[in-house]
């Protein structure tokens, strides 16, 4: 980064924010929701100004938060705040508040706050009329005292991500979703302010705006950084209109490619993914594994439930070898689980399945969905723990699954063979195996692995004319119990051409 000096006017600022009071609402950022949604929408912003308009990624990255002004601003003995620019792909302004003395106050936005690479900037104006920051980052010594590690950042619509110790930033979670995997066009809520509370014992609270034409909304988030980064979150909702296709706890990542189908892409890595699993623990006790899939159309699954206990996206596998990836350490990603609190009544956990030829587009979709519309002029919370961590699934019993593989069986045309490995000696364990449509499977087995490596079960799939396949195995004990989880894929002709 060269950096280059800014405008007389510019020189005039204070080496750190210009604080001002900020004008609280009566009821605070909840009820300003609420008026928010009894009024009508008003359109996000006008076009950016410069220098922050039209800009590609380089020049993007080529501003910079200065230290003391918009970056490693202290808020508390623990954490850091910086401030992020606009421009690119986050065009539209966050009111930001920061808590200072008791009281919440607002940092008024300026270009004097960052540093422009001159070599995609020339002169920079003073002021910058219509343009804020797009969102911010939390900082926390994370991995080593001390030093101020990344831990939480927010930006762009209703997004936001964070890690835990020893992790690179992966997967989001987004506030709210509203038509994802549906027939007509996404809509994408977004923050227009954002507040920051003074930490309490090691945590920090975060509340945010949300602004949509179907909706306004609150969103209230306590983080917890550590080993496990934990986000305890209060959303609420409040419809302009009729929503059914609503997205709560929504979380997005990135498959490309697996082991599960890997000749979706010449790549020199085995695997190219931010998660490559589904859980789920529904209400009724079962723990389904639904490994991801890049597929050849966008393909939407719904796992029918009531009050699920957690769901969540899973990086399974931890090796370095596993991915062959210096640069993107895919390895080090974290999962992303969400734990309901209270009654969340009846709805789907929904997998939305995107396809893409590259790793550069989140593609993968995963939320709860109620069953029942939400009605405009309704109010609706959810509670939930989103966790950030690197731990495996909850498995219990004899049968953890390891991972999951498939290609065709070149001697039998029309097949294609399964591997399902899983740990231990589950050689006792009777698979029951089903597949949809009239499709057939066959040849079934199970046999230990060499060197103690677990437990294999293989078969083959003769799709038959179906288009497309649900197979289902679970692992049975003598009483005909479930060890482990059950095993869930979908076969589709279009993604495998005839298998």
């Amino acid at each position: 980064m060269r950096r280059r000096g800014f405008l007389a006017g510019a020189s005039a600022l204070l080496t750190a924010p210009a604080l001002r009071l900020a004008a609280d609402t009566p009821g605070g950022l909840l009820e300003a929701a609420r008026r928010l949604a009894a009024a009508p929408h008003e359109p996000a912003s006008s076009p950016l100004p410069a220098p922050f308009a039209g800009l590609g990624y380089d020049a993007y990255r080529g501003i910079r938060p200065i230290p003391g002004k918009a970056a490693m601003l202290p808020h508390g003995d623990a954490f850091a705040i910086d401030l992020l620019p606009p421009g690119l792909y986050f065009p539209d302004p966050v009111r930001i508040d920061i808590e200072r003395d008791g009281a919440a106050r607002e940092i008024p936005f300026s270009p004097a706050l960052f540093d422009f690479d001159d070599r995609y900037f020339g002169e920079i104006p003073g002021t910058a009329p219509g343009a804020g920051f797009s969102g911010l980052r939390l900082r926390h010594p994370l991995n080593v005292p001390g030093r101020m590690d990344e831990v939480l950042v927010v930006q762009g619509a209703s997004y936001f991500r964070a890690i835990g110790g020893a992790m690179v930033y992966g997967l989001s979670a987004r506030a709210v979703a509203i038509g994802t995997g549906g027939t007509g066009p996404e809509e994408f809520p977004r923050f227009t302010h954002l507040r920051v509370h003074a930490p309490v014992n090691g945590s920090v609270r975060l509340e945010g705006l949300i602004d949509s034409p179907s909706l306004a909304g609150h969103l209230d988030m306590t983080l917890r950084p550590g080993r496990d980064t934990e986000t305890d979150v209060t959303l609420t909702l409040l419809p302009r209109v009729g929503i059914p296709d609503i997205g709560i706890a929504p979380l997005t990542s990135m498959y490309l490619k697996g082991p599960l189908r890997s000749a979706v892409s010449d790549d020199f890595r085995p695997r190219v993914h931010d998660s490559d699993l589904l859980f789920i623990e529904n209400g009724a006790g079962e723990r389904l594994w639904r490994p991801i899939v890049n597929p050849a159309g966008v393909e939407t699954s719904a796992f029918l439930d009531e009050n699920p206990a957690s769901f969540g996206l899973y990086q399974t596998a931890r090796a370095f070898e596993d991915f062959q990836d210096t640069e993107a350490r895919y390895h080090d990603r974290p999962n992303a689980v969400v734990r309901p609190t209270g009654d969340w009544g009846r709805g789907a956990v929904t997998l939305v399945e995107i396809p893409t030829g590259d790793e550069f587009m989140d593609n993968i979709v995963a939320f709860w969905r109620p069953e029942a519309p939400l009605e405009a002029g309704s109010e609706h919370r959810y509670r939930y723990r989103l966790t950030w961590t690197r731990r495996p699934p909850v498995a219990e019993g004899p049968a953890r699954i390891l991972q999951s593989r498939s290609g065709r069986e070149h001697h039998l045309p029309g097949a294609r063979r399964y591997v399902i490995d899983v740990a231990g000696d589950a050689t006792g364990l009777r698979p029951d195996l089903s597949a949809s449509d009239g499709a057939e499977v066959s040849g079934v087995a199970v046999f230990p692995l060499p060197d103690g490596h677990g437990t294999r079960i293989t078969f083959l799939l003769t799709p038959g004319a179906a288009d497309a396949v649900e197979l289902r195995l679970a692992l049975r004990d003598a009483a005909n119990r479930t060890a482990g989880a059950t095993w869930l894929h979908r076969w589709t002709r279009a993604r495998d051409g005839g298998v």
